[in-house]
């Protein structure tokens, strides 16, 4: 079941209005689109993007079970936010969300090798038919010094090296083929102190994968660019974030608006979810809001 982080804290920032239009430019399960549809009521509108067409097509059918009618599903890439509003007559609009979290439902359900609990392919593509990439394909035929540079970068993995090496002796006899064999790698390449840590050892590893797979932080920067664009006076932007190479993106967009004077801080300080909503979703843990609001 896909749980909103942070679900009521957004809806504070945005305080959504009957009559006002929104987009969620990663919808996910929709828990933050639909929370804030029931507040926007039946002549306010929302446009949800997904890179996942498996979950814009169940959110689809769960739109229509409840017929909700004034959201608008569309299977695309955040990257291209600005057309797809103008595309739907979404412009400006009154409030824009941006979830960078990986939903439950890729964890759980997509059997893609997102966790390195269960022991699935090594796939990680959110939408399989947009790239020939996978994780496979990473960690099976990139040269040892690129696994090392994305796993350092992308997972901030401190025994990048480390973990690289063991993985290309591993493929030299086909051992790196599912989520388990790697989760195998990582174990026999780092410290046994490692693995006894808060953090699961191939938390990182698995992370920095993901993020190369999905091309993740490429077309951050411009798509927040675009989405404060977007807005009208007055017009809220909120971005969720889970690790830090996202929020400082995320953080420096924020800035250089505010700095500019298009944009006023809607949060003074980082805001993060309490203890009660960790101990209920641990995968919360991590997250941290941000926003603005466009200037009249």
């Amino acid at each position: 079941m896909h749980r909103p982080v942070l679900l009521n804290e957004v809806l504070e920032i945005f305080d959504p209005q009957p009559g006002q239009s929104y987009i969620d430019a990663t919808v996910n399960g929709g828990g933050h689109a639909l929370a804030i549809l029931e507040r926007v009521g039946p002549k306010g509108k929302l446009l949800g993007i997904d890179r996942d067409c498996k979950l814009i097509t169940t959110l689809e059918t769960k739109s229509r079970e409840s017929e909700i009618k004034n959201i608008t599903l569309v299977c695309d890439n955040y990257a291209n936010i600005g057309n797809l509003a103008r595309s739907y007559n979404m412009a400006p609009v009154d409030g824009i969300l941006f979830d960078l979290g990986v939903s439950s439902h890729h964890f759980e359900d997509s059997e893609r090798g997102f966790s390195f609990l269960k022991n699935e392919p090594l796939d990680m593509r959110f939408d399989p038919k947009s790239t020939s990439l996978t994780a496979w394909t990473i960690v099976n035929q990139w040269p040892e010094e690129q696994i090392e540079s994305i796993l350092r970068q992308y997972g901030e993995e401190r025994f990048s090296r480390r973990i690289a090496r063991e993985t290309v002796r591993a493929r030299k006899r086909g051992l790196v083929q599912t989520t388990y064999d790697l989760v195998a790698v990582i174990r026999r390449a780092v410290p046994r102190r490692y693995c006894r840590g808060r953090l699961h050892c191939a938390t990182r590893t698995f992370q920095a994968l993901r993020i190369a797979v999905n091309d993740e932080l490429s077309f951050l920067e411009n798509a927040l660019n675009s989405a404060i664009d977007l807005l009208g006076w007055g017009g809220k932007l909120a971005a969720i974030s889970f690790h830090s190479l996202e929020d400082t993106i995320v953080k420096k967009i924020f800035q250089e608006a505010v700095q500019a004077g298009v944009a006023v801080k809607i949060t003074k300080k980082v805001i993060r979810p309490d203890f009660r909503e960790v101990r209920e979703n641990p995968r919360a843990r991590s997250a941290k809001l941000r926003g603005i609001q466009k200037n009249n």
